[in-house]
């Protein structure tokens, strides 16, 4: 069973059910059935067009829960006769999905979340971790917001804002490991960018680009992982860099400065740099500032504690860092590095440990835990 395949067409199966006039929530449930007879079928009898496959099944699907439920009644008018199978349309909708699921009447943080469970392929599980809030909760949102949008036309698009925080989110889920979204996520944001003139889409395609030069770095070949001022900079995707780089020149010059541009120039200073030593941490932190008044993210204020540490030293980190929410993941683990470069060692090997219990996965668990280990060794 090819499991990348079905992630592939599953948006795609998913729009033309809502074209033919299924409402959002029906259709996503008729293409989950049709994924589960896939998984059941397919290994024995493989189709020769698997996406004219889902297509045929979802739509089968569809229309036996539409005849079994009276109260769905209505839809019976769209649907008086089944299509005859016929070759599966070449169009790919993934990208209008996501215009779908950011419909203006959706709160952000439900359009995200149901986006990248409809679309993206996420399981409610990935993206309450990703919230930070209970499972139950993140379902419970995501069904609400299901219902929000049903019966929406299919050509009444969302908030571009929204779809780009959308395409954030499901690269960092793919850049993570759990789930590999991260070239999906480049491909939408090329399209984003080809249909929408705006700096900010094209900040967020050189942000992506600029971090996904850095993959094949960012691990040891045992799955550990390799901080950025340890990774071989030899490894790192030299063309994805220029052009990254490229476009996030074009956006800046046209002098309307997003959250997405200004992460970006922080990624392009750290791809510029030869060498870890020659980064110019002083330009980072004034990106900071400049991130920092454009969204009031505790993220950003904990990421330039380490740049703040970095460009003035490890007690200046700190003192950046106090004021810092100290329950925000990573808290532990910046002020260990800090505590670290002060020279306070013992300190540093004691909030290693309790990072590592904090870590919300085990690759960056094991890399907290041998940090701590190897401090804790040089103190006996």
């Amino acid at each position: 069973m090819d499991e990348l395949l079905l992630r592939e067409l599953t948006p795609n199966v998913l729009g033309i059910l809502v074209r033919r006039g299924a409402d959002f929530a029906a259709a996503e449930d008729a293409v989950q059935d049709a994924l589960l007879e896939a998984v059941r079928v397919w290994p024995s009898e493989p189709p020769r067009d698997p996406k004219g496959w889902l297509i045929t099944v979802s739509w089968r699907k569809f229309l036996d829960a539409t005849k079994a439920n009276a109260a769905r009644r209505r839809r019976e008018d769209l649907v008086d006769e089944e299509p005859a199978p016929e070759p599966a349309p070449a169009v790919d909708d993934t990208l209008q999905l996501y215009f779908l699921c950011a419909h203006p009447s959706l709160t952000p943080s439900s359009a995200v979340a149901l986006t990248l469970r409809a679309v993206g392929g996420l399981t409610t599980r990935q993206i309450a971790e990703a919230y930070l809030v209970p499972e139950p909760t993140m379902a419970q949102r995501i069904s609400r917001a299901k219902r929000t949008i049903s019966g929406v036309r299919f050509d009444q698009p969302g908030d571009v804002a929204t779809v780009l925080r959308v395409l954030y989110l499901v690269f960092n889920e793919g850049y993570s490991g759990d789930v590999d979204l991260a070239a999906e996520a480049i491909r939408l944001t090329r399209r984003l960018a080809a249909e929408f003139d705006h700096p900010e889409v094209a900040g967020l395609l050189a942000l992506m680009l600029l971090h996904h030069a850095r993959r094949a770095a960012r691990t040891a070949p045992d799955g550990s992982l390799v901080p950025l001022a340890e990774q071989d900079r030899g490894r790192w995707d030299t063309r994805s860099i220029a052009e990254g780089v490229d476009i996030l020149q074009a956006a800046l010059a046209r002098d309307r400065l997003g959250e997405f541009q200004a992460q970006a120039a922080i990624a392009a200073l750290h791809a510029d740099a030869q060498t870890a030593e020659e980064t110019d941490w002083v330009q980072i932190v004034e990106w900071y500032d400049e991130l920092a008044k454009l969204t009031d993210s505790p993220i950003v204020r904990l990421n330039r504690a380490v740049a703040v540490g970095e460009a003035d030293g490890p007690r200046a980190g700190l003192t950046a860092l106090a004021a810092v929410d100290d329950s925000l993941p990573r808290h532990t683990a910046v002020a260990a590095y800090l505590h670290e470069r002060d020279g306070d060692v013992k300190t540093a090997a004691r909030l290693y440990a309790e990072a590592a219990e904090k870590a919300a996965n085990l690759a960056e668990r094991a890399h907290l835990t041998r940090q701590a280990a190897r401090l804790n060794a040089q103190v006996r």
